[in-house]
């Protein structure tokens, strides 16, 4: 089985689909260059009909994004192919179209209220239809894992007399098991007649957490491509994760003597940036990206690395990314050396941007004794690249104590104009959210505020992600610095400025928050 496996990452379309992970336009093609240099195959940058601003996305990424296939995803109807097509048409060679319709009984009759004949109709008509579009045309059963064998072979032979050249076999509800995905996959493959004409893929959801090990199934059955995305994400409990498919491939070959075209050190940061982006925190035991993947504690856990690293570690930290040593950077380094440690991490910058990080890094060393990797990653997630930054903090003052109110002073620039503001709260994190919340209009409910320590001892950097709900419009905020009350009003603020109709208060008066 020596041969290739092609990698579909749907980090910025079915990824996206996570509740509050939704992304700006900005900050989807900061994840689509990084997954261009992750060396992921085939990039399925959106939804083109959803909204205008998913299909300038996914125009700017087919326009930009040098390297992978560019995708589209569309259902079965000739609007939603239309505008597929011309969203990833700068493309050119590499546009495809990924059209896709329920074949399970229950999708058919509960969902679409179609006859299955009505169903291969509409599946073949759309392939045609988006095979005159585009030069290359996938095409996914939804609910295949619950679709009647000879029904989903008779489409499946259809679609691909129809043009289409890649055949996706969904367990969209994440249903079956590993033995009968793989099984299904072989089978098709076996009863399709022109089965030979096109490339088998898989999309499994994590619903009972085997979207892996069906992953895993169905390539040992033949399937040569796995959609997935980064750090799992994606509806309800997620899809198969990119990291944990790539690794297991390459670190048991003796298994599967099969490879993909993924740069493995470019797994870390890449995880790290989804993580800031969609502000979704990665949890601590999360194979392969966790903060404690590779960490030891146990006496005969760390005597038997120290030995030998075989014995507890299967595959080094620095083959996806981590690094070993810590950071020897300081507030006396220059920027070539800055530039250079973060190419070793597998992220390059040009000079405006070395010029910017470089300012932010020299902050940070003048407040902690040790610079990590952990940091300069830190340092990168904060710089969220927003395109309209409305809302700016200029100071921020709390004072809590044990007999006394907590309280909080802030100043803001709000679209080029200065206001104050002073509250108490329950602490000084909600006495700032407070304070700063009275200067701007909507503020949004808080959804979540989430903190996590980036690096270790009493001058760590906190990271705060917040998830603001403004109608129907959710948004992710994160920010960091040592001062978690900073940390924290940095988050609120970069959440704030996402919301699209946020302004400044028509009354500016000081705010007592009682």
């Amino acid at each position: 089985m020596s041969d290739r496996l092609y990698i579909f990452d749907t980090t910025l379309r079915d990824g996206e689909q996570s509740p509050g992970c939704s992304m700006n336009i900005e900050e989807k093609m900061r994840v689509a260059h990084a997954l261009a240099a992750l060396g992921v195959d085939i990039i399925e940058a959106g939804f083109p009909v959803a909204s205008p601003g998913d299909f300038e996305a996914v125009h700017r990424i087919a326009t930009e994004v040098k390297g992978p296939v560019i995708a589209g995803l569309a259902r079965a109807a000739s609007g939603d192919i239309e505008r597929a097509g011309a969203a990833v048409k700068p493309a050119g060679d590499r546009a495809r179209i990924h059209t896709f319709i329920a074949t399970s009984p229950i999708h058919m009759q509960a969902k679409l209220r179609m006859t299955p004949e009505q169903v291969l109709e509409r599946a073949v008509a759309a392939v045609k239809q988006a095979r005159s579009l585009v030069p290359e045309v996938e095409f996914s059963a939804e609910d295949a894992g619950r679709t009647e064998m000879d029904f989903l072979c008779r489409v499946v032979e259809a679609t691909i007399s129809a043009g289409a050249r890649v055949i996706n076999i969904p367990d969209t509800v994440g249903y079956m098991t590993p033995l009968e995905f793989g099984g299904r996959i072989r089978e098709l493959i076996e009863r399709v007649p022109n089965a030979d004409q096109a490339i088998f893929s898989v999309h499994c959801h994590n619903d009972l957490g085997l979207s892996v090990a069906n992953s895993l199934s169905a390539v040992e059955n033949g399937a040569r491509q796995v959609e997935c995305t980064i750090n799992g994400l994606g509806e309800r409990a997620g899809n198969a994760s990119l990291e944990e498919v790539v690794m297991i491939l390459r670190t048991r070959s003796d298994r599967y003597d099969i490879t993909t075209g993924i740069d493995t050190t470019k797994i870390v940061p890449t995880s790290k940036l989804v993580s800031g982006i969609t502000g979704m925190p990665i949890q601590a035991n999360k194979a392969i990206v966790g903060a404690n993947a590779f960490a030891h504690e146990a006496g005969i856990h760390q005597d038997g690395v120290l030995k030998a690293k075989k014995t507890y570690e299967i595959m080094t930290p620095e083959s996806v990314g981590w690094a070993t040593n810590r950071m020897v950077l300081g507030k006396h380094s220059g920027r070539a050396a800055l530039k250079s440690r973060y190419e070793d991490l597998g992220i390059e910058m040009d000079n405006d941007r070395v010029v910017d990080v470089f300012e932010r890094f020299k902050a940070l060393a003048d407040k902690k004794k040790d610079i990590f990797d952990e940091d300069l990653m830190s340092i990168l997630s904060d710089d969220s690249d927003i395109e309209d930054e409305r809302v700016k903090l200029v100071s921020l003052h709390a004072a809590s104590g044990t007999n006394d109110a907590p309280v909080a002073a802030v100043e803001l620039d709000i679209e080029g104009e200065i206001l104050k503001a002073t509250a108490e709260g329950d602490g000084p994190v909600d006495a700032a959210f407070k304070a700063i919340k009275s200067l701007v209009e909507p503020n949004g409910k808080l959804l979540l505020y989430a903190v996590n320590a980036i690096t270790a001892g009493t001058d760590a950097q906190g990271e705060v992600t917040v998830r603001l709900q403004d109608g129907d419009r959710i948004v992710n905020g994160q920010g960091s610095d040592t001062d978690i009350v900073v940390a924290s009003a940095k988050a609120l603020i970069a959440a704030l400025n996402k919301l699209p109709n946020m302004h400044a208060r028509e009354v500016h008066a000081q705010y007592s928050g009682v």
